[in-house]
């Protein structure tokens, strides 16, 4: 089975909750503009969701009802994630992504731009709907974040960083949402295990990044290290020229980070639930 198939078998343990977040995020967008009816399309274009995915199911793993307010703050996660990816197709100079032009490539930088901080604007106010000033708080935070870990990579280009550097700047450009989106949705559940979730959606966002590294070198023509990027490849290899050894160390910490995901989940009841995220974390893995 390939990797979209085994995806798809996960995907589908929560689709329908998925699908209410797909409708959610059409209509958080008032499309009274041709630019507007992209960035729609643009927000309901091919995407995996495994933000979505993940908190959907630890939370029925974990026997919580998968609410509307639940809903709306799987589609807040997607909108921060959107328009980072909008702002990014503006810095790295990208004219295609999932199969269609950018914005910028349709619209120019100002406009895209723009369109970026619309979502966001759209993001608070879903946020205030929320009621919950402990979400506010959370989500700041990782804006925060997520800005920070663009401005430690814009800082460290062309530089052979730490690893410990490496892993920090991961968290912050990409742990850190999937580390909000498991924390939040516990925090609106008044469950109180939301640092054991965050936890979990923090392992698992590190690995995420790390896996997307080895990609770009294996799979993508190394497009990082051209645009001075040095992954965590290139950090264990200590040069451009990525060795068969730093593949093999990028792997052995992508598992381990996996593995210390499954550690976060092992007291959950067996459920299909449970069952769906660990084939999830079995399929991130890099043999």
């Amino acid at each position: 089975m390939t990797f979209t198939q085994s995806y798809n078998e996960i995907f589908n343990t929560v689709k329908d909750d998925i699908d209410r977040v797909n409708l959610a995020l059409e209509e958080s967008i008032c499309a009274n503009s041709q630019l507007l009816k992209d960035l729609q399309g643009f927000l309901n274009s091919k995407s995996k969701r495994i933000r979505s995915l993940l908190a959907f199911l630890y939370l029925r793993a974990n026997g919580i009802e998968v609410t509307a307010e639940q809903i709306e703050l799987q589609v807040i996660v997607e909108l921060i994630h959107n328009a980072s990816l909008v702002h990014d197709d503006v810095i790295d100079g990208d004219f295609e992504r999932r199969g269609q032009k950018t914005l910028n490539n349709t619209y120019g930088n100002r406009m895209a731009i723009i369109s970026g901080d619309y979502i966001l604007s759209v993001v608070m106010k879903k946020l205030t709907a929320l009621k919950s000033f402990d979400l506010f708080n959370l989500f700041s935070k990782t804006l925060d974040d997520m800005c920070n870990g663009e401005i430690v990579q814009f800082m460290n280009l062309n530089k052979i960083t730490s690893i410990d550097e490496n892993i920090k700047k991961s968290y912050l450009k990409t742990g850190t949402l999937f580390e909000a989106s498991l924390s939040g949705a516990m925090i609106l559940a008044e469950n109180t295990q939301n640092l054991e979730a965050g936890r979990f959606g923090r392992k698992f966002g590190i690995a995420f990044q790390i896996r997307d590294d080895l990609a770009n070198i294996i799979e993508k023509d190394a497009g990082d290290i051209k645009s001075g990027i040095f992954n965590t490849p290139v950090i264990f290899s200590q040069s451009k020229i990525v060795s068969a050894s730093g593949i093999e160390k990028t792997k052995d910490l992508l598992n381990n980070y996996l593995v210390e995901a499954e550690e976060c989940i092992s007291d959950l009841a067996e459920s299909k639930y449970k069952s769906a995220l660990l084939k999830l974390l079995e399929l991130f893995k890099y043999d």
